[in-house]
């Protein structure tokens, strides 16, 4: 069965907050070094949306979790931190109701029924989008795609710099994972080796029992760059997106009778977006980019 994307994200947190607390000390260098990293535009540059008018707006409670780095988690001090963390903030800045914004972390499984209980007004954690959800609740524009990305050992000769050079190459893959499927529905070429997790997928590359792996770009990113990988690897094509296998995005959940602030929070992330300030988050955060 494929897994789904919250039990996912949930279960990869400690392991890329392992490698993010690694790769960040040396962030400042890769930027010197790839100075052309970015996110993509998912909102059209001429597209103008409305702002809202909400000096009615009592507060703005966004509510997220802290098992999801580098999105949403604690730092060494406590403090909650990470990229939606930090996007929350600016989008009150941008709307111009800082003084009514604040910030909870609640137990990821907590969020939907903390959102339909009042207990907050918005959910920023990375949440998939179902239908089952979309029935229930409002969602935003989404802010960022997770890509899928290969991760190739130098050592191995491939030929070529795109993913048909790994044909009749051994490509490893977790198994039961959306990655699995969307690797053999776009390379069905590609001889799939399956592992039972990250870790053993990760190994396995590292020492060259394969020549490659196909996996989330967020994780493949910062294990490239930590030490854990010992420079044996690069990221190699892509990045890959598909709604179908992927889903829609990084989103931000409402309720279904907030259709005003959800128009806000479009509003304040298109404007983010094109001002430049969704960039400075994102290197902030993924300074060997993901794309």
């Amino acid at each position: 069965m494929v897994q789904s994307k919250p039990a996912f994200m949930a279960r990869v947190g400690i392991f890329i907050l392992c490698l993010f607390s690694v790769a960040l000390l040396s962030a400042f260098s890769v930027f010197a070094q790839q100075p052309g990293l970015s996110v993509p535009l998912l909102f059209d540059s001429r597209e103008r949306l409305a702002k809202p008018d909400l000096s009615l707006l009592v507060r703005l409670r966004f509510l997220t979790s802290v098992d999801f780095p580098p999105f949403n988690f604690t730092d060494q001090n406590g403090k909650l931190s990470g990229f939606n963390v930090d996007l929350a903030r600016e989008i009150c800045t941008e709307l111009e109701i800082a003084d009514k914004c604040q910030i909870q972390a609640l137990p990821f499984a907590d969020l939907q029924k903390a959102l339909a209980g009042l207990q907050g007004d918005a959910v920023i954690a990375g949440l998939a989008v179902t239908p089952e959800l979309r029935r229930e609740f409002l969602f935003s524009r989404p802010y960022l795609m997770l890509p899928a990305r290969f991760v190739r050992n130098t050592a191995a000769s491939v030929t070529g710099t795109t993913a048909t050079g790994l044909a009749g190459h051994s490509v490893g893959v977790v198994k039961g994972t959306v990655h699995e499927a969307m690797l053999a529905a776009f390379f069905p070429a590609i001889k799939a080796q399956p592992f039972d997790n990250k870790e053993a997928l990760l190994t396995a590359l590292k020492e060259r029992k394969i020549d490659a792996a196909f996996a989330d770009a967020l994780q493949l990113s910062f294990w490239v760059a930590s030490s854990a990988s010992d420079k044996c690897c690069a990221l190699f094509d892509g990045p890959y997106m598909s709604e179908h296998f992927l889903g829609e995005g990084m989103t931000i959940m409402l309720r279904q009778n907030d259709s005003v602030l959800t128009a806000a929070i479009d509003h304040a992330l298109a404007t983010l977006s094109r001002n430049g300030r969704l960039q400075e988050i994102y290197l902030r955060y993924f300074p060997y980019g993901l794309y």
